[in-house]
């Protein structure tokens, strides 16, 4: 399926996006994860791209998108609202991985009503108790803007109890995908499965943090299976 490049200006910011199948179909957007781009939603748009339209959005600072100096999650989140109001979208399936999960819990608690459904890969909200160091820029040019970096872990290191406090405003039926082994605490999926009025917990052993690179089948499998409920 063939991945159709655009770029979109939004709030007076150029974003760019890709995106298969027909605008006629029901849409899923798909956040990615930090340092990454839309590019690495391209396996899983071409299969759900013949059902559905999918679009996949390069967030500030990343891929195609602009190097707007300045990034949290907040500023994610009213990028994705610009986005969609651009696209007409009403409501949609919102897909979020890592950092794009993290924008995902945030827009389906603020805006509950736009969100069909929900699902997020292997990602809690932030919580108290965490601690990263902010690592050295490596040398050469980075695909991403390297201050979403210290950005986002000072977000991390210090997040805000409302993000966890309002997983009880989702009411998208929600899908969390865990990766299993991963960096990240599984523990913390299942409390937020509980926490979501409706959710749903798979966990994909050995899949790791990026589930639909470890283990595409699977992940499509419980996506698919999700939808079609």
């Amino acid at each position: 399926m063939e991945m159709r490049v655009n770029q979109i200006e939004l709030n007076g910011l150029t974003f760019q996006y890709r995106e298969a199948g027909e605008a006629s179909a029901p849409a899923i957007i798909a956040l990615h994860a930090l340092g990454m781009s839309a590019e690495s939603w391209d396996e899983v748009a071409a299969v759900l791209g013949k059902e559905y339209w999918f679009l996949a959005l390069d967030q500030r600072g990343h891929g195609g998108s602009e190097r707007t100096g300045t990034y949290t999650f907040e500023l994610m989140c009213d990028d994705l609202l610009q986005f969609v109001n651009a696209m007409n979208l009403e409501s949609f399936t919102l897909i979020g991985h890592s950092m794009g999960g993290t924008v995902s819990y945030l827009f389906s608690e603020t805006f509950p009503e736009r969100v069909d459904q929900l699902i997020v890969e292997d990602t809690p909200p932030p919580f108290t108790g965490e601690k990263f160091e902010t690592p050295a820029k490596p040398p050469g040019s980075l695909p991403f803007d390297w201050e979403v970096v210290p950005s986002i872990l000072q977000q991390l290191n210090n997040p805000n109890p409302k993000w966890w406090g309002s997983l009880t405003e989702i009411i998208a039926p929600t899908l969390i995908i865990g990766g299993g082994s991963s960096h990240i605490p599984q523990d913390k999926l299942q409390e937020v499965s509980k926490r979501i009025p409706n959710c749903k917990l798979v966990t994909i052993e050995g899949a790791g943090h990026e589930v639909h690179v470890g283990n595409l089948s699977a992940f499509l499998t419980a996506v698919k299976s999700f939808l079609a409920s």
